[in-house]
């Protein structure tokens, strides 16, 4: 069953999502959606882990995290820092026109996405005394 995301338009002056610009029917991997939105042509789609994160984990991953695997899938990567667990903003170009398009375009960049968070945790599933020691200095 697919789930369905609805993308508001958000106004760039209040920062209030305005009206309906669009919508989003995936299949799969949507568990890693915080949010997404449209503004000025450009579609913002935050992704994060699929469960909470221990505190030392939270740098390792962002450490880990290789932004260059989304390729030019992607116009901009930027990291959140005000969230409880690592998460990522995606800025991608959005035409409103082509719902189609936009909707492969994300389910492209949720499978790399999941790909790459698990390749991380796999990584760090080792490292916590690293991480720990770091904290404690």
């Amino acid at each position: 069953m697919d789930t369905v995301i609805v993308i508001m338009e958000k106004d760039k002056k209040s920062g209030f999502l305005e009206k309906e610009a669009g919508s989003l029917s995936l299949s799969k991997n949507e568990e890693y959606i915080v949010n997404v939105y449209s503004m000025n042509d450009s579609l913002y789609l935050r992704l994060s882990v699929d469960r909470d994160v221990k505190d030392w984990e939270y740098n390792a991953v962002f450490d880990y995290f290789d932004t260059e695997v989304f390729g030019d899938k992607v116009n901009e990567i930027s990291e959140v820092g005000d969230t409880y667990n690592p998460t990522w903003e995606f800025k991608l170009s959005f035409d409103r026109e082509n719902q189609e398009d936009i909707t492969e375009r994300v389910e492209e960049i949720l499978e790399i996405f999941k790909t790459e968070i698990n390749d991380v945790f796999n990584v760090i599933a080792d490292k916590e005394g690293e991480y720990l020691n770091e904290e404690e200095q």
